[in-house]
């Protein structure tokens, strides 16, 4: 199966990502782990331009264009064939991610979004999105202010907030929206619970 994992900056996402792995290695379950934009030669190439903060310049649309292109890379030399060899793909940020960003917050619209990544996709869509449900406002305490997106103001991150709570409400079910605790581990175990009841992990 796919599984992706969304969120706002700074809601601990990174930390149950690598909760999920170790358990998924405690249990003998195999998986492939990629992040996006990266997880390849080209889309690392093409993170390291999109989150530079001496890019200040780049564009709404351009900025939209290299997280599709950085996609389409990691869909064709990772995703599609760990999936064809019928592996669990684990996947930091997605498309979903870009409709929140690019179409929600930098207002480019989701019909833009899906165009321009109706090329990358290749009818590769998650079969699960665990998306870590907490407001930016509550969560920016742990985060860092390095790259470009996160030196945003509150208000765009606002708007991210509300373009993933827009896109769960069309998902047909395939979002699982899980209210982080201030207990990790109880976060982990509400992840865990919800991914073996969709028959994404044993």
């Amino acid at each position: 199966m796919f599984v992706t994992f969304e969120g706002c900056e700074g809601v601990g996402k990174s930390t149950q990502l690598n909760m999920l792995k170790e358990y998924l290695k405690n249990t003998g379950q195999d998986a492939v782990y990629v992040r996006e934009p990266g997880s390849t030669e080209i889309s690392e190439k093409i993170r390291s331009i999109i989150l530079d903060p001496a890019n200040t310049a780049m564009t709404a649309e351009t900025e939209a264009l290299l997280y599709a292109a950085a996609r389409a890379q990691l869909v064709s030399e990772v995703i599609l064939p760990a999936l064809s060899e019928g592996r669990t793909v684990i996947c930091d940020r997605y498309v979903d991610s870009s409709a929140a960003y690019q179409g929600y917050a930098r207002g480019l619209g989701i019909d833009f979004v899906r165009s321009v990544n109706s090329y990358a996709l290749k009818n590769a869509m998650p079969d699960v999105t665990v998306f870590i449900d907490l407001r930016p406002s509550a969560s920016f305490r742990s985060v860092r202010r390095e790259d470009r997106l996160e030196r945003e103001e509150a208000q765009f991150h606002d708007k991210v907030y509300e373009g993933y709570i827009a896109q769960s409400r069309t998902s047909n079910g395939r979002y699982v929206m899980i209210k982080p605790e201030k207990d990790k581990n109880e976060t982990h175990r509400k992840i865990i619970a919800a991914l073996r009841e969709r028959g994404a992990i044993k």
